[in-house]
C-alpha cells in the first residue's frame, strides 16, 4: 500500500515540520488505537476495479519517521460518505501525526490478493465510523529520508509488506518501464488526480501521460496467469497521476 510518490510527499512535508516532536516519546506504533472489528467485506472472487481507499499517517521520534498505511480491503468499500468527511488534519491533530495522506479512492487491476503476517493480521483502526486494518508500515532515519528525497514521481520506495498479486490470464496489464529497463506494473488506478478516470482509459494512457525522458508505457493482454510477490519487502512508486505500481523482480514476469 508504497513506497512511491505519497510516501515522498509526507516525507517533505515532516521535513518542513522537524520543529514538532510528534510523539513525544510514545511508541508511534501505538499512537493510533486498536478497536475490534466489526465491519467485514468480503473482496469479490475477481477484484479487479473494485473500490478501496487508504489513510497514511507519519509518525516523528526524534530523528525516526514512522509511517503506517491503514487499508479498507476487507472491511468495507471506502463508502463515499464517510471519506469525504475526514480530513488529513483532523486525523493528524487527533493522534499526533506530522503528516497525513488520504490515498484514494483506488480501485484494484489485480485479480486475486493473498497477505500474510502483518498484512493480514494488522490492527483494526476507525476513522469517521469507517474502519481501515493497518496492511503496511515504513520506517526510516530521517538523515536516509532527506538524503533519498526529491519530491519526484517514478521514484520507487522500499514498502514492508508480505503480499501476493495475481494477474490472470486473459485481462490486460498497464506497465511502465525505467530508463535502466526496469519494468513496474500498475497495482491500483486512482482518483485522487483524475476522478474521472476509468478502467478503459487505461489502455491509452501513455498517450497523453506525463512521464519523464526515457521512460516508456505499455498495455498488454496476459497470455498466462502471472503472480507478484512481496516477501517482506515491495518496490512502489506513482506516476503523474498517481496511479501506483509495482516493480517486477527476477522470475516474475
Amino acid at each position: 500500500m508504497s513506497k512511491n510518490k505519497i510516501v515522498f510527499t509526507l516525507i517533505i512535508a515532516v521535513l518542513m515540520l522537524l520543529a514538532l516532536s510528534a510523539c513525544g516519546g510514545r511508541d508511534p506504533s501505538e499512537a493510533i488505537p486498536s478497536v475490534e472489528q466489526t465491519q467485514f467485506l468480503r473482496p469479490p472472487e475477481d477484484m479487479r476495479n473494485f473500490r478501496y481507499c487508504e489513510v497514511i499517517p507519519v509518525f516523528q521520534s526524534g530523528t525516526d519517521l514512522y509511517i503506517e498505511v491503514y487499508a479498507s480491503l476487507g472491511l468495507n468499500e471506502c463508502p463515499e460518505e464517510a471519506w469525504n468527511s475526514l480530513t488529513a488534519n483532523g486525523i493528524a491533530e487527533e493522534y499526533g501525526a506530522v503528516q497525513v495522506n488520504m490515498n484514494g479512492p483506488r480501485f484494484w487491476l489485480v485479480n486475486r490478493t493473498a497477505a500474510t503476517g502483518e498484512s493480514a493480521a494488522g490492527k483494526v483502526a476507525e476513522f469517521a465510523g469507517m474502519q481501515l486494518r493497518r496492511a503496511a508500515v515504513l520506517e526510516m532515519q530521517l538523515s536516509d529520508a532527506q538524503g533519498a528525497v526529491n519530491g519526484e514521481l517514478y521514484v520507487d520506495n522500499e514498502v514492508q509488506r508480505t503480499t501476493t498479486y495475481l494477474f490472470t490470464a486473459g485481462n490486460m496489464v498497464y506497465e511502465l518501464t525505467s530508463p535502466e529497463g526496469e519494468v513496474y506494473r500498475m497495482q491500483s488506478y486512482s482518483h485522487i488526480v483524475d476522478d474521472t478516470l476509468t478502467i478503459e482509459d487505461l489502455e491509452t494512457l501513455g498517450d497523453w501521460m506525463d512521464m519523464p525522458e526515457g521512460w516508456s508505457y505499455e498495455a498488454r493482454v496476459l497470455t498466462e496467469d502471472s503472480v507478484l510477490v512481496a516477501d517482506g519487502l515491495a518496490f512502489v512508486l506513482n506516476d503523474s497521476l498517481m496511479n501506483s505500481y509495482q516493480k517486477i523482480l527476477d522470475g516474475e514476469s
